[in-house]
Order: C-alpha cells, then sequence, then structure tokens
C-alpha cells in the first residue's frame, strides 16, 4: 500500500486529497520505485485545473527521485537499489511508492544527492532543452528570459552563465531580482506592479537598451498572455519566441503578426518530443550532471512541504510566492 495524493475533479487546491492505494508488485519493464522527494512543477496546476484534460480520477506529478526497490521481468539497466530520478511517464509522483516504466528511470550519478537531484531532475532538463536543442546557444549571445528566479529560471540562468550567454531576466519583485544575479542573470528587469500594457513598453525599452538597440535572437518566455507583446517587441527580426508555459493565460496569435514584428518564429517546445527516446534522455541527464558535478550548476529545494500539504505548495506557486525549486517529501 503507498500514500498518494489524488483528485477526483479539477479545481482549486482543495481537491487535492491524500489517499492509500494499493501498489503490487513491478510487472514486466516496470520497477518500483520509493521516492525520497518529489518535485512540484507549474505543469502540476495546469492538470489539476484541467487547462490539461486529464481522466479522472487521478494522480498528479511527474516529477521525483527515489530509491528503485523492485524491478520486473526484462528490465536490464536498472536494479533494486538504484537511486533514480524520472520525469516522464504517467502522471502519479506525489506519492511515497509507486510503479514506473524502467525506461523512463534516470540513474543518479554519485555525488549528487536525492535533495538536489529532485530539484535538477524536470528543471534542468528544461533548460537542456531550452539552451541546447529548441533554440541551440553557442555563447555569446544576449537572451530574454522571463520568470529568471523561478523553478527552471534559476537553473536556467546558472546555464547561461556556465556557457558564456548573457542574461536578461525578468521578475516579479526585488528579492527574486537578488536570486536571479546571484544565479548569474547580468540584467534584471523587475516587473512588479507593472500591467501588461506596461510591460508591453518598458520591457522592450530596456533590452533595446542593454542590447544597443538590436534586440535579442531570442525570447523564452514561460510567463505567456501578459508578456507576448513585450517578447515580440524585445526580438530582432528573425528572432525566435520559445513560448515554453503560460503561467498568465494561453497565447493566442494571429500569425500575420509574426510577419509585421519581423518574420518571428514561434515554437511551443514539449519536453516529451525532446527527451526521447531514452538514449537521447540519458545523454541530456549526463550533460547536466557533468555541470552540477563540476559545480558549474547547483540546486537545493527553496521551499519544502509535507506529502500531505501538497494544496498548500500549490497555493503558493500560483501566488507567486516561490522563489526556486518547491519540493514534497513522503
Amino acid at each position: 500500500m503507498a500514500k498518494a495524493i489524488r483528485f477526483h475533479e479539477t479545481g482549486g487546491p482543495e481537491v487535492l486529497k491524500l489517499e492509500t492505494v494499493e501498489v503490487g508488485d513491478p510487472g514486466p519493464g516496470q520497477a518500483r520505485v520509493r521516492h525520497s522527494f518529489v518535485a512540484v512543477n507549474f505543469i502540476d496546476i495546469y492538470f489539476r485545473t484541467g487547462r490539461y484534460p486529464h481522466p479522472l480520477p487521478a494522480g498528479l506529478g511527474s516529477d521525483a527521485v527515489g530509491v528503485v526497490e523492485a524491478v520486473g521481468e526484462g528490465v536490464i539497466d536498472i536494479k533494486a537499489g538504484d537511486r533514480v530520478g524520472y520525469l516522464l511517464g504517467p502522471q502519479g509522483a506525489y506519492s511515497d511508492v509507486r510503479l514506473m516504466p524502467a525506461e523512463v528511470l534516470i540513474p543518479i550519478p554519485d555525488g549528487v544527492s536525492d535533495r538536489t537531484a529532485s530539484t535538477l531532475m524536470m528543471k534542468g532538463m528544461t533548460a537542456q532543452y531550452l539552451f541546447r536543442q529548441v533554440y541551440p546557444l553557442a555563447g555569446g549571445e544576449t537572451i530574454l528570459y522571463h520568470a529568471a528566479a523561478g523553478g527552471v529560471g534559476s537553473v536556467a540562468c546558472q546555464w547561461a552563465r556556465a556557457i558564456g550567454v548573457t542574461m536578461i531576466g525578468t521578475v516579479s519583485t526585488e528579492a527574486k531580482a537578488e536570486a536571479a544575479r546571484a544565479n548569474g542573470c547580468a540584467h534584471v528587469i523587475v516587473t512588479g506592479g507593472m500591467t501588461p500594457d506596461e510591460m508591453t513598453y518598458e520591457i522592450p525599452k530596456r533590452v533595446r537598451e542593454i542590447t544597443g538597440g538590436k534586440g535579442v535572437p531570442v525570447v523564452y518566455d514561460s510567463v505567456g498572455k501578459d508578456t507576448l507583446m513585450a517578447s515580440l517587441d524585445s526580438l530582432q527580426p528573425r528572432g525566435t519566441l520559445v513560448s515554453n508555459g503560460t503561467t498568465s493565460g494561453p497565447v493566442v496569435i494571429d500569425t500575420t503578426l509574426l510577419a509585421v514584428k519581423g518574420s518571428i518564429w514561434l515554437t511551443r517546445p514539449a519536453m516529451v518530443h525532446y527527451a526521447t527516446p531514452r538514449a537521447h534522455m540519458l545523454e541530456m541527464a549526463r550533460e547536466l550532471f557533468d555541470h552540477v558535478l563540476a559545480g558549474r550548476i547547483t540546486g537545493e529545494p527553496k521551499q519544502q512541504f509535507r506529502l500531505e500539504e501538497a494544496a498548500d505548495a500549490h497555493r503558493a506557486l500560483e501566488s507567486r510566492r516561490t522563489t526556486g525549486a518547491t519540493v514534497l517529501v513522503p
């Protein structure tokens, strides 16, 4: 038996309930994993509210670390006792133990703690595919990154610094600005208190000042609706807008605007299309953990809640009271 957070209807944080569920032995191709830390990501809120439809009742969460208790038939590269993490697979990470497809499990190397891995698994792999695959950065670029003090943003600041990229980051408060600078963000724009119309004017103005009027070749925008126009107006002609989140609401755009703003490229990437097949996912993880072991990227959760406090964790995340990563401890 296991403890797990489940929800039977979509809605606010109050729909999240701690339940007892049955967990059996792993079948062919499966492993049973006992979690030490479970990451809380903003995408979890999309599933809880129904923005991302999912059959109900359902578990929640897709990102956790722990130790393998047992493996099923046909599993050859994972064994009992291995420390592993994952960021793909079925929803249900908000639990103390669960069955997982072994093919999505990523071994955690010696020298990287479970606590660090729980902070960096999804967020570090996201930074990897954004910076190394969606728009491959070579070093020397100046980029705009929204929510630079968030969970992914905190890692992205460090990754940018590690590869010689100058990051312009947006944050909502002065405290978050200090955190972003400490992580390597070269220029920080504080947007707290600004309306979307004010951001549309102030962010591109500051970006143009920093870049000598040129704008940036790429914007990574996880905010969405409220920052869309600011992102477009910060780009160089033929620049790329990477829409990697919609915390303020979905992006709806007339594609004619992309031409008017400079023949802009727009992409909405998803991890699953960049982290498969398994061999590629393991190579992504190797690059991330190489940075961690070399001390170029560090990570510890800034907020920690007990598993049964998952609703409180969601409230904190939605109210923008968090900085960096948030985890649940079973």
